[in-house]
């Protein structure tokens, strides 16, 4: 599926960091866009070089201050006030992309949602917590922004505005290596650290990690998902434990 006639006044928006093994699917599914904003905060591998020869493409580099307000600053260098808020781990179907060629932009106050299907080596999870996300995505930054978390950021319903749904997927290539749940997990907790340090005493920081387990693979059905299910769940009840047990530790050194 081909899409006709000029881009509409959108910037697409990713921040990145190493992601030499994915951008480049990205950025191929948008090319239509008018304009595609890379804000990179030390990639030490080949990400800029892989991002440079797209002709839409603008690369800046500069500091990595939290997923939120980082977001917030590549958007701010985008020409143009509406922008798609897409990671370096995802792509735009040929279906989705078609769905926003006809978005109405006239009205700052309306954003527009999408549906994010998850992919973990190759597969798509459709349960273990991962199934179903309707992300905010499309939006015109005078009338909304992305929220200032450091981490699980997202763009926030414009005030007094509309959300409307988008038909076509936006693909995740969330986990290519199962190695990936580690990098995270301690990538993760040292934010959560740093932005929102909780003290917990040690069996409340257990209970917690175990709850996790249990809603993951139990109440949102990740034992249907295989064992791609399992090691969600376990990934996710050891992110649990250590954001709360690195600050634990540090209070109690």
């Amino acid at each position: 599926m081909t899409v006709q006639g000029a881009p509409p006044p959108i910037s697409a928006v990713i921040i990145a960091r190493d992601a030499e093994a994915t951008i480049g699917a990205t950025l191929e599914s948008l090319q239509y866009f008018a304009e595609v904003v890379v804000y990179d905060n030390g990639s030490e591998d080949r990400t800029l070089e892989i991002a440079e020869p797209f002709p839409n493409v603008r690369v800046y580099e500069g500091e990595f201050i939290g997923f939120g307000p980082t977001k917030n600053r590549a958007a701010d260098l985008a020409e143009h006030d509406w922008v798609f808020s897409i990671d370096s781990d995802e792509q735009i179907s040929p279906e989705l992309l078609e769905s926003i060629s006809g978005c109405d932009l006239g009205d700052p106050v309306t954003a527009y949602e999408v549906q994010r299907i998850n992919y973990l080596r190759g597969k798509a999870v459709r349960h273990s917590g991962w199934g179903g996300d309707w992300l905010l995505r499309l939006y015109n930054r005078r009338g909304t922004s992305v929220s200032d978390a450091a981490v699980h950021e997202v763009v926030q319903a414009p005030p007094g505005g509309r959300v409307v749904r988008l038909k076509g997927e936006l693909s995740h290539d969330a986990v290519r290596e199962l190695g990936q749940f580690l990098v995270k997990i301690d990538r993760y907790s040292e934010l959560f650290r740093k932005d929102s340090p909780r003290l917990l005493p040690v069996p409340v920081i257990f209970l917690r990690s175990v709850w996790t387990f249990i809603r993951v693979y139990v109440f949102q059905f990740g034992f249907l998902d295989g064992w791609r299910g399992l090691v969600i769940a376990v990934g996710d009840a050891n992110g649990v434990f250590f954001k709360y047990m690195k600050a634990f530790a540090d209070a109690n050194d």
